[in-house]
């Protein structure tokens, strides 16, 4: 039984390796063991960078929604 690959270590390094992937792909140089295990681990990091762009937009959200109540309650004086 093969070990799975380490979980990328940021957003960046699974882009990077992604676009790894990809590039070795569309060499056409690979197996088909090699292009399907490369598939494989393309949709792992595919779904990995998804997710992490998820989080962050949530993030954002969360952060947006407490500007706006800062802003509504500030107290600015409109002239």
């Amino acid at each position: 039984m093969t070990a799975s690959p380490p979980q990328p270590d940021s957003f960046e390094a699974a882009s990077t390796e992604l676009e790894a992937i990809v590039v070795a792909m569309e060499a056409g140089k690979m197996t088909l063991e090699a292009s399907l295990s490369a598939y494989k681990r393309g949709v792992e990091l595919l779904h990995y960078c998804q997710t992490t762009l998820q989080n962050a937009q949530q993030q954002i959200r969360v952060l947006e929604a407490d500007m706006l109540k800062d802003f509504s309650t500030s107290g600015i004086d409109e002239r």
